[in-house]
């Protein structure tokens, strides 16, 4: 480390640990390797972000998951998404993102409590939820059963370019207003049901999705 130009050295320095780091490191650790002060990381990494934004690199330094790393281009989405899937299938189900969305906003919670909200059995679901990395065990309920509790993971927080979850977006933006549920009251009579297309009856009931490895709890 030159002393003629410390913080280009150390610039250089958070470059290079950050280019062979596989996760986002945090500036605490990034502040002891470097022996400044976490102000200083924060502010030399808000500097290398302006800079490769200025010059308009393919890839971005952002803060994630409680650390810094380099992150492709948000323009570029196309082009990665196809270089990292082509050939492959790793979309989530459905099913898989609905169960994900309720561990991430009711965390921490058991598989007994999912199941609930979602009227059918996810013990399937869950596990491939944690064989990918994106929930993971974080305690057990002191109550009755000691049942386990399954909370987000980082690797959830990267894939969603968040920062804590804290970050998720709240679940009044997705919720209707007052003048939907006026509209559906007074539009979806009980004596108009049968007219709706698409409306499954008791003599045709919608088929559970084999793929999702759903079904209703205890069958």
């Amino acid at each position: 480390m030159t002393t003629a130009d410390p913080a280009g050295a150390h610039r250089r320095a958070i470059e290079a640990i950050l280019m062979v780091a596989d996760f986002p490191v945090e500036p605490t650790l990034l502040a002891q390797l470097l022996e400044v002060p976490v102000a200083t990381i924060d502010e030399l990494c808000a500097g290398l972000g302006e800079e490769y934004s200025t010059e308009g690199r393919g890839f971005i330094l952002t803060r994630v998951a409680g650390g810094y790393r380099f992150q492709s281009h948000p323009d570029e989405a196309a082009y990665v998404e196809r270089f990292v899937l082509e050939g492959q299938s790793s979309r989530l189900s459905s099913a898989a993102l609905e169960t994900l969305s309720i561990v991430a906003y009711k965390q921490p919670i058991s598989r007994a409590q999912v199941a609930a909200i979602r009227g059918v059995n996810v013990d399937g679901v869950m596990r491939t939820l944690q064989a990918r990395g994106l929930i993971d065990e974080v305690r057990r309920d002191p109550g009755p059963g000691n049942a386990v509790l399954f909370g987000t993971t980082d690797l959830f927080l990267e894939r969603l370019g968040l920062d804590s979850v804290r970050d998720l977006p709240p679940l009044g933006a997705f919720v209707p207003g007052a003048d939907v549920y006026e509209a559906l009251e007074t539009t979806l009579r009980i004596d108009q049901l049968d007219d709706i297309p698409g409306l499954p009856s008791e003599e045709s009931p919608v088929a559970a999705d084999p793929g999702d490895g759903d079904h209703p709890p205890g069958s």
